[in-house]
Parts: structure tokens; sequence; C-alpha cells
């Protein structure tokens, strides 16, 4: 009887051995204001991205890639959540010290994954929200990564342009000291402490265009104001090789059992900062300094995995949080010195804007001998994450958002979503099969600070992408049906999130 019962319980734990070491595992490359045409295998712009190239061109391209909106913070939480973000009207672009945006009751990507055997890690940047408001930085930190399902987190808070400039391990600010705590505030400046105002001759590194003249740090001025923590304040030069370092050490500790890793790159949100061994190497000054930094991120993540034989059993993700935009607050010559480049590739728009280079994005699917290279032009989105990488590790997760696309990131359909509701800044549009459909909206055609066309119009606007991909030529007066049709699709889904009735549609 004990060797019957010692054979099937060792049966039974070889069998959970090798099933966790069958389970892939899964990064998640996040880049921030990477652009459709900065990804060189895209064919549309200039600069060269081998590494990136090389998930390209292994694996799927795809050309339909989609965040959910054209702002960080909103597609982040599509992506963690598989929810849309614009039915949490709290979704916007948040400040360094904004309390977790997550219900921690959420199903998320990780917490999902965990149930089925996955360490989990954030590394880079969460932007997010932490703990309830009102944050004591030199305290543990309640409400953070770790409550919505992340084993390890290496985090900033939000963005290299806001305050606090300190990194957080798990739930510390890494190298606090007692004697010289951090304090951080978004309404007004602390007593005495200097800004970019007030003493400009402290930004040494970059100067601000517009909205970031606040605290000075590392020679760059924020948004938000900060006091004391020197100890505690990041080198921004040394941003990528500090989050790679962690990310690499993940990897390493956790190479004998399936994870999962969202790498969130800060790069290329400004300030732009390369280390010294990437500054100037572009031509194109620091943003496009910035890329090829992370594209060398992307080759050391693939030089790691190949070492500790683990290449064959993970699947890779690239993609961005949003499109492109050059011009974001600073004086860093990336419109002068673009050259002949085009970061939106030839999409209309760019961060902030309803058009295609608002959430069409380089969205990329990487498994060594499992997925074949393919191109494809399925509509996929990031926010099909959560039900997708459950369908993949055979988990069950409540009725979302998110769609179950396994098989078009995999490569054995290139059928993906038939529609999709787009956002930016609370404004929504709606992607259906070729077409596009964007409701009124006043407010400016254009963002005259950083250069985008919005995609307001008094007018429906209605596109056919497959034809007309840089969306110049609209179709909603000779096509009123087609735009009544798609009206009341989005009705469907979107609810009283947009009000159709203060823009009547007159149909001819």
């Amino acid at each position: 009887m004990n060797k019957t019962f010692s054979f099937l319980l060792f049966l039974f734990i070889s069998t959970f051995a090798f099933a966790q070491k069958n389970k892939p595992n899964i990064i998640v490359i996040y880049a921030d204001d990477l652009g459709y045409g900065d990804v060189s295998a895209y064919k549309k712009g200039t600069l060269s991205t081998p590494n990136i190239d090389k998930l390209a061109n292994g694996g799927i391209r795809f050309t339909n890639g989609y965040s959910t909106s054209a702002t960080c913070t909103p597609s982040r939480l599509a992506l963690l959540t598989g929810n849309y973000p614009w039915k949490n009207d709290k979704a916007k672009v948040l400040p360094g010290d904004a309390p977790l945006l997550i219900d921690t009751s959420l199903i998320t990507v990780p917490k999902m994954l965990k149930k089925s055997g996955y360490q989990t890690a954030v590394v880079g940047k969460w932007h997010l929200g932490i703990g309830k408001g009102a944050i004591d930085w030199n305290k543990e930190l309640s409400f953070s990564p770790n409550d919505v399902g992340f084993d390890y987190s290496y985090i900033m808070a939000a963005t290299t342009d806001r305050v606090p400039t300190v990194y957080i391990e798990n739930r510390k600010v890494v190298g606090i000291e007692e004697s010289d705590p951090i304090f951080v505030n978004y309404d007004k400046n602390f007593s005495g402490e200097p800004t970019a105002l007030t003493n400009p001759e402290l930004m040494t590194r970059q100067k601000w265009h517009h909205g970031h003249n606040y605290s000075v740090h590392f020679g760059i001025p924020r948004i938000g104001y900060q006091k004391g923590g020197k100890t505690a304040l990041w080198n921004d030069e040394e941003m990528s090789d500090v989050f790679l370092e962690k990310s690499l050490n993940f990897i390493e500790n956790n190479k004998k059992q399936p994870f999962f890793l969202f790498y969130a790159l800060h790069q290329p949100h400004v300030p732009r900062t390369p280390h010294p061994r990437f500054a100037g190497k572009s031509g194109m000054g620091p943003r496009g300094d910035v890329i090829l930094e992370a594209d060398w991120c992307v080759g050391e993540i693939l030089k790691k995995l190949e070492a500790e034989g683990i290449d064959k059993n993970t699947l890779i993700i690239f993609s961005s949080d949003n499109g492109p935009v050059l011009n974001d607050g600073y004086y860093d010559e990336a419109v002068e010195k673009l050259g002949n480049h085009t970061p939106a590739g030839g999409l209309r728009g760019g961060k902030y804007s309803l058009y295609e280079a608002g959430t069409r994005v380089p969205f990329l699917a990487y498994w060594k001998g499992t997925i074949k290279p393919q191109v494809s032009d399925a509509m996929v989105c990031q926010m099909d994450f959560l039900s997708s990488f459950a369908a993949l590790v055979g988990q069950q997760v409540p009725l979302t958002d998110s769609q179950n696309l396994l098989n078009a990131f995999l490569g054995k359909t290139k059928k993906g979503r038939s529609n999709l509701v787009i956002e930016s800044s609370t404004r929504l549009a709606f992607r259906s099969g070729d077409w596009v459909m964007i409701p009124p909206y006043k407010g400016a055609a254009v963002a005259k600070e950083v250069n985008v066309e919005l995609g307001n119009s008094i007018d429906y606007q209605l596109y056919n992408l497959k034809s007309d991909l840089g969306e110049k030529n609209n179709l909603a007066k000779s096509n009123p049906k087609k735009v009544e049709q798609m009206v009341n699709d989005m009705k469907q889904i979107v609810g009283d999130k947009y009000n159709f009735n203060a823009h009547p549609l007159e149909l001819k």
C-alpha cells in the first residue's frame, strides 16, 4: 500500500513538474510612445531597429495591432484588466501621486497567470497609481503592483517627466534614508525649493518647451514638486541599464518555472536621456538615440533567454502604449533632426489623436520554433491579452471586453477582432472591418504645442482604411448609410458614454 501511494505521489509530482516546465514563459515588452514607423521591420521609417526586427521577422508582424488608447495610463489599464478603459472615469493620464487605478478585486493578467503557477513581475514604467491618496513615500507603500497580481515589481510611479523621480521595489522607495525623507506635491511647491521658473540655470541637460517647469532633477525640469530624498533620486541616463538588469535577474531567478514578465520600457517618452553609449548614435537627436537604446535592451533579453536555454519556451509580445509624438514638452531637437524618418509610418495623427497613428502601433508576437514567420492583417488589441493568455495556460476568466485571439497571436489564423472602440482623452471612435468612424467633437483640430491632429471635427468622419490608410478622404457625406450602421454598432458597445443625440445624423 505504501509503495502504491509512493508511486502515485511520485507520478503526481512528476506530472505537475512536467506541466509547469512546459507552460511557456510570457514576456510583454511595452514601449512608451513608439510609433508604427519607428520599427524598421514595418519598412516605413529610416531608423534601424535590428533586435526588434528579430521578433518581427522571426514571428508575426501585425499590421492592424492596436492599443485601446492614444495615451499611456488607459492603455496600460486595458492591457492588464482586459476591459475598455473608458468605462473607468478615472482612467486618464495620472499624476505621480495618484491612487491605484486598478480595483484590487478585478482579475488581471498576472493574477490569472499566478493561478496557473506563474511567477509574475513588472519592471519599468507603471503609471497606474499607488496607494489610496496622501502617500507617505518614506514608509511601506500599500496598493501597489503587488496588490494586483505581481510577485515582484521594480518601477517608477508614473513617468520620467513626473515626480517622484525614484525607483520603487515592491513596497519601498529604493535608497530612501530616514534622515532625508522625500516629499511630493502636485498642487503647490515646498517653501524655498527651486523650480525651472525661479532657477532656470538648474536646467543643465534639457529645457522645457511647455508644461514641464516645476521641480528640476538631474538638470531636467519635471511635472510636479519634489523635496528631499537625495540618496533615492534616479540618474536618468542609467535608467535603461537599471530596468534591464532587474528584468534579466528576474529571468535568471525564475528560469526553472513558468514566469510572466511585463517589461515596460520608458523609451521614447520624454525626457529622452540616452546613456552615453547611445548618445548621438542615431543622428536624430535624443529621440532616435533612446529608440536605439530600447532596441539594444530587447536584444539583451533575447540573448539571456537563449543563454538560459528557454528561448524556445518563451512567448514574447512587443508593442507600444500609444503612437508617436515629437515635441512633447522639451527642447530636444526631435523635430529638427527628424530628417526623412516617419514615426507615424504614413498614418494620420499621433499620440493624443483619434486618428490611426494614435492607437495603431507596432505589434509583434514571437515564439521561437512555435510561431512561423509571417505578416498578419488580423485586427488585434492589447486588451485581448487576458483572454488569450488564459486560453494558452488553460485558465477560465470572467467575461470582460477581452477576446480570445490566441490563434491569431500564434499565427494559426488571420482572423482577429471584428470591431474595436478606440479612445483618446475620453473621446471615442469606432473601428469596424476596413472602416473607422469618428463622431463629431468640439475642440481644436490640432494640438499646437505637440503639433498633432487630434481628430476633432464638427462633422462625422468616415474612412475606408483599406483604400485610404492615411485617412485623407472623409466619406461620411457620400456614404451616410455606412455612418448610420457604424453609429448603431458603436451604440451597442458604448451605451451612454457618447451622446449621439447631441450630434444627430442627417441622412440624405
